[in-house]
């Protein structure tokens, strides 16, 4: 399957999108809405669970306008939010509509975003309450994201999965928040970002949970302030990582400059491409150690056939990039 563009040469539409709300059959969502976006076609993967509907898709504007149309007839879903962005060329091999237990795996029971959740702060805001000293700013994302970029201040869980992430907290709750601050025996307030606001719904309900009072996320993660906030006033540093192709973004949605490892799915930098560790599609110096010589040998068969794929003017099924939740 060969990379789809507009015919006009305008760029395709991505489209970020979540919403935590009911629904009582997902299954029955499943098909029509697959439907809608092969029908328009829209590519990407979307997510359906008891808690509500998570995913990217990306898709000519007029075929992405379609496929929000029908999300927004879905039971709690007529104001979902989403964030566009601009891709050259299709950054998805194929469509998707999974079923699963939780839109963003967390693992945690009782945890609803739509009974409790932190307090929202506008991408203007940010800075003002990140640059408090009197507030605590926590990545929720995975280690290999907060690798090539994050916010000032901001501390990183160096966790391998959204699911660690309580386990984190609990293990470090009495050292960031136990003695409170100095002289007003009151807890610091907690800041939380994620890529696209998602995990912090959870992320932040689940510290509510736990008992920790003032508690902040970004409203519409890191990608709606690099879309809204001047890159000369802004404190992020880096690049985001995106779940697909384009695989980082910088300020103004601006593709990055990071390519992907497809035997781990970790960003690769230039220096990291240079490394005598990489080899494009088989290993990098992130994941070199960790595979054998065996799966290694497995991947370069994988590469080749893609290689000899592309030449043909198709995607190769091994180039499905595999589909992570936010």
């Amino acid at each position: 399957m060969a990379d789809m563009t507009c015919e006009s040469g305008a760029p395709l539409t991505v489209a970020a999108l979540y919403r935590f709300t009911r629904f009582d059959d997902p299954a029955a969502l499943q098909a029509p809405l697959e439907a809608v976006c092969r029908r328009h076609g829209v590519r990407g993967t979307l997510l359906l669970a008891g808690e509500g509907i998570n995913g990217t898709i990306a898709g000519t504007a007029d075929g992405i306008a379609a496929v929000l149309d029908h999300i927004r007839t879905l039971p709690g879903c007529a104001a979902t939010d989403v964030k566009f962005s601009a891709a050259a060329t299709m950054p998805f091999h194929r469509m998707k509509v999974r079923l699963k237990r939780e839109i963003v795996t967390m693992g945690q029971p009782g945890i609803d975003p739509n009974r409790t959740v932190g307090t929202y702060v506008d991408p203007q805001d940010w800075n003002a309450l990140i640059s408090d000293p009197d507030t605590i700013v926590i990545d929720t994302r995975n280690d290999y994201e907060v690798a090539v970029g994050t916010f000032d201040r901001a501390i990183d869980p160096k966790t391998a999965s959204f699911r660690n992430f309580p386990a984190w907290f609990r293990s470090e709750r009495e050292r960031l928040l136990g003695k409170g601050l100095p002289g007003e025996g009151k807890a610091p307030k907690v800041a939380m970002f994620c890529t696209g606001g998602i995990r912090c719904e959870k992320s932040t309900a689940f510290l509510k949970q736990e008992g920790v009072e003032d508690v902040f996320h970004l409203k519409g993660g890191i990608l709606k302030y690099l879309e809204t906030v001047d890159e000369r006033d802004s404190l992020w540093r880096g690049e985001c990582f995106v779940f697909d192709q384009r695989v980082t973004v910088g300020h103004g949605l601006v593709e990055g400059s990071y390519g992907l490892c497809h035997a781990c799915r970790r960003p690769v930098s230039d220096a990291d491409m240079a490394s005598p560790l990489y080899e494009e599609g088989v290993s990098c110096p992130h994941c070199h150690a960790e595979r054998t010589d065996e799966q290694r040998a497995a991947y370069r068969e994988r590469q080749k056939q893609e290689e000899l794929a592309a030449q043909r003017g198709v995607a190769h099924v091994g180039a499905v990039q595999k589909a992570r939740d936010d």
